[in-house]
């Protein structure tokens, strides 16, 4: 799919590339969900099932966060408090601690959630705020949503199917 440019684009995108993520979540053997055997966010890391979807559910949280900050007239520190740009695998490293202890049901369940909530933001967002006004730097906040949504499910999506061909 092209990259989104308008807000029907955005949440077909977010909603399709979602659709295809829960399906191989849900063919996933969740017994297997802690086995670290996938490469990791950061260069010579290795990370599990959970771990994956902890990292989208972590991005997913971080997309509202930067929304309520920015309707709260809030400053926000980009992309997270205490983290760079160029430390996204140490701050993927963050996500995966945040919800270690999360049963993988409940955490599929979060990131359920969670995509309802952003694709909830998109509806009630109008065009202008999506696509006319930069959010971060020159970046609308559409682009935003859609570099840390259906972006990161879709190569969720590639990752799964990698292991499921070499696994199972």
């Amino acid at each position: 799919m092209p990259v989104p440019k308008n807000k029907s684009e955005l949440a077909e995108a977010i909603k399709n590339e979602f659709e295809k993520l829960k399906r191989e979540i849900d063919s996933f053997p969740l017994e297997r969900a802690k086995e670290k055997n996938f490469e990791g966010h950061k260069k010579d890391t290795l990370m599990s099932f959970h771990n994956l979807l902890s990292y989208l559910l972590g991005w997913g949280e971080l997309v509202l966060n930067w929304n309520k900050k920015i309707v709260d007239n809030q400053d926000i520190e980009w992309p997270e408090s205490g983290f760079k740009w160029t430390e996204l695998g140490e701050l993927a490293q963050k996500f995966y601690a945040d919800y270690a202890s999360m049963e993988i049901e409940e955490l599929i369940e979060r990131l359920v959630k969670n995509h309802g909530i952003i694709l909830n933001l998109v509806a009630s967002a109008s065009e202008a705020d999506l696509y006319d006004t930069a959010w971060y730097k020159h970046y609308p906040m559409g682009k935003m949503i859609q570099l840390n949504t259906s972006s990161p499910y879709k190569n969720a999506c590639a990752r799964i199917r990698k292991w499921k061909r070499q696994n199972i």
